[in-house]
């Protein structure tokens, strides 16, 4: 039955930033569709780890600083959740940042902090978690968190604008290499969500009337609005898609 391709039951699911927000949104998700899930962040997750387990999935969480790449952070996270569950199926990069200030002003700490946690980390840890899938031999999926601005330059966001524009290009190469491997990498470019990363912009009367009065929806969405685009993306049911970036933006895109 076609209901059946999309079901995720015995599916080992790693999400980075699981503790709000999207992240969150789509770990309740995966664990819904039947997935366990490992929570990558650094501060504790009670909230959500007690969600999945009432739905009798399991859940570990690894603490890791994703703004500080290195070696050791991806194989942690590998080896945290062989360590708990014994494969690797599922990666959902959602982990990002954003730094807020005018082009012409903008320093070089914010642009390193946002490019290592929503671009350096994002390509080592797919890389770590498809080695691992390789040698499973079974495949598996990778679904990245890009952007509007995946599409479109933005304002007073330069490194993000850079990364999330980098996220949609690393989604096709990663694709065009590793579709061999029966691992499809796809990813998901949200609107304007309602999420501790827009808080500021929603909180700005001025700002937040423009930016609704252009989304034909008539609403900012909430991270539940992403749940089933990442289900559909970390399922059979999205088998033959690569490389392909969705948007989930209550038609920002097309208007």
């Amino acid at each position: 039955m076609i209901l059946d391709s999309f079901r995720l039951d015995g599916k080992v699911a790693i999400i980075t930033g699981a503790r709000t927000g999207i992240g969150q949104g789509i770990a309740l998700a995966m664990a819904e569709a039947g997935a366990d899930v490992v929570g990558v962040g650094n501060k504790p997750m009670p909230e959500i780890a007690e969600q999945i387990r009432a739905l009798g999935r399991g859940f570990t969480e690894i603490s890791a600083y994703l703004t500080r790449p290195c070696p050791e952070l991806y194989d942690r996270v590998i080896s945290g959740t062989l360590n708990a569950y014994g494969r690797v199926d599922i990666l959902v990069n959602n982990a990002g940042i954003i730094r807020r200030c005018d082009a012409i002003d903008f320093n070089e700490t914010d642009w390193d902090d946002v490019m290592n946690i929503n671009l350096k980390t994002l390509f080592f840890l797919s890389q770590a978690a498809a080695r691992q899938m390789v040698k499973q031999q079974s495949g598996g999926k990778i679904v990245n968190i890009a952007s509007m601005l995946s599409y479109q330059g933005g304002i007073r966001v330069p490194s993000y604008t850079a990364s999330k524009s980098g996220v949609m290009g690393l989604t096709r190469l990663l694709a065009n290499e590793w579709a061999k491997y029966g691992i499809n990498v796809n990813a998901i470019a949200p609107g304007y969500i309602d999420t501790n990363n827009t808080e500021a912009l929603k909180k700005d009367p001025v700002r937040s009337a423009e930016i609704l009065g252009r989304i034909p929806a008539g609403r900012w969405g909430t991270p539940r609005d992403m749940a089933g685009t990442a289900v559909f993306l970390a399922s059979e049911a999205s088998s033959y898609m690569q490389g392909f970036t969705v948007a989930v933006d209550g038609g920002w895109l097309a208007r």
